[in-house]
């Protein structure tokens, strides 16, 4: 096999991993903020998993009220049911998250933007300048 081939081969496979890692992440919030897990463990079940669209929210009425379901077919072969209520602490986990990830990235910005690179000094890319 060419390195090409291995390189594509490590991308793809690093995007992959990634997506489950978002994904399972994801379904731990789900979890947390109150779903019920049902696994699609009879062909009946699975066949009604494969009609929602995957890795998406769908809101659905029961008994005048709104079930929030959420159709994973391919990492736990599940679906996750909630409440209105199991939604809105869904909702606010994933806001905090995405402000710690914001939080995050700013740090790492500000760290980077700290570096030094005067010793390195200039090299094939020519003089070292400030990106503003």
């Amino acid at each position: 096999m060419k390195l090409p081939s291995i390189a594509a081969l490590a991308l793809v496979s690093l995007t992959a991993a990634g997506c489950v890692t978002a994904t399972q992440d994801k379904e731990n919030m789900l979890s947390a903020a109150g779903f019920q897990m049902r696994l699609a463990n009879t062909p009946e079940k699975v066949a009604s998993l494969q009609k929602l669209p995957p890795h998406k929210f769908t809101v659905q009425s029961q008994n005048g009220q709104p079930v929030f379901l959420y159709a994973d077919p391919t990492v736990c072969g599940c679906l996750y049911v909630g409440t209105q209520e199991n939604f809105q602490n869904y909702q606010q986990m994933a806001f905090q998250q995405r402000m710690v990830n914001e939080q995050q990235m700013t740090a790492m910005m500000n760290q980077q933007a700290a570096f030094d690179y005067s010793p390195w000094g200039d090299g094939p890319w020519g003089p070292m300048m400030p990106i503003d």
